[in-house]
């Protein structure tokens, strides 16, 4: 066992838990490491520099987590990494014994996960084990879609937008960028199947690619009008909500509108639930804006954001049966 140093060893005998410690502390227990690092291994490069090891892939695992999760870029998690013990810690880096891995080395390991279309390879293993957990039903799906913003400006080196990305108006308001639209499991919450497009795609074209195919039940909003004659989304029992004009226009004092509004409740309290996913990686994650430029590796993120989130969804679950594991 290596001996650690002593501002490790004085770090750790402070008496108050950080949320920031808190939060990587269930993270730890949560994240089915080994599981993903056996996804990553066999394409991890074996050798590096002459004279010089690489860097081994649970350590970049960590590093990579850490950026999704914080919304930092290659160079802002470098200097977190030597700012923070905690982050340091988690990821497994002892500054008296070896250096933080610069920004490019963690740009080199986002490549190879873009290249072998391993963020997806990553969010199916993690559903895998959710599954296995009995925290993935297949009887029900809710599809949504959230636009996120891009740049708009053309103050650049090419004087242009994103070619890939492309404006659309909700409400009253325009927005330019790409849509994360999401199947999410109706009993648990938890995301199943993500589809990036750019944001002037109409969430009606997609619903049938967010089915998994064995659920009997589809929950969408106003937005979903029609998808019933999509002869690819023709096979569950679909509840689209009524469109906003029309709920308006009901009569409050009619039976028969008391009981229109109440089965519109009864589906918006359903669809809710897919709205925990995009609070997650948009408030907790700070996802609020695409990080890079075009579509694939906006999706391949989304990938990673939307496989991480479902483990916050599920933490509790999953915290107590590693309580029962460990006890």
């Amino acid at each position: 066992m290596s001996q650690r140093s002593f501002a490790s060893a004085e770090y750790a005998l402070k008496k108050k838990q950080t949320r920031r410690e808190k939060f990587l502390s269930e993270m730890e227990r949560v994240v089915p490491w080994s599981r993903l690092i056996a996804v990553i291994e066999p394409l991890y490069p074996k050798s590096g520099r002459v004279g010089r090891q690489p860097i081994g892939v649970p350590k970049m695992l960590r590093m990579y987590c850490l950026q999704q999760w914080y919304g930092l870029a290659d160079e802002a998690l470098e200097d977190a990494l030597y700012d923070s013990q905690a982050l340091r810690d988690f990821v497994g880096i002892d500054l008296s014994r070896e250096s933080v891995p610069d920004a490019t080395t963690l740009l080199k390991f986002r490549r190879l996960l873009l290249e072998n279309d391993l963020t997806k390879a990553l969010f199916d293993e993690i559903n895998a084990h959710l599954a296995e957990k009995g925290l993935l039903m297949r009887a029900g799906t809710i599809v949504d879609a959230t636009i996120i913003a891009a740049p708009s400006s053309t103050k650049n080196q090419g004087n242009t937008r994103d070619p890939e990305m492309h404006q659309t108006k909700k409400g009253n308001a325009w927005h330019f960028g790409m849509k994360a639209h999401i199947g999410v499991d109706a009993e648990s919450g938890l995301v199943h199947t993500v589809v990036g497009t750019a944001a002037n795609v109409s969430d009606v074209t997609q619903a049938g690619a967010l089915l998994h195919g064995d659920e009997t039940m589809a929950f969408g909003d106003a937005g979903y009008r029609g998808v019933q004659k999509r002869e690819e989304a023709k096979r569950p029992k679909w509840h689209v909500a009524m469109q906003p004009g029309k709920r308006r226009l009901l009569d409050p004092t009619s039976k028969w509108a008391q009981l229109l509004e109440r089965a519109e409740q009864l589906k918006a309290s359903v669809r809710a639930k897919v709205e925990h996913p995009f609070h997650v990686i948009k408030n907790l994650f700070r996802h609020k804006k695409v990080r890079y430029k075009g579509l694939a590796k906006n999706n391949a993120q989304l990938f990673s954001l939307f496989g991480l989130a479902n483990l916050v969804i599920a933490k509790r679950p999953l915290l107590a049966a590693h309580a029962r594991g460990v006890s």
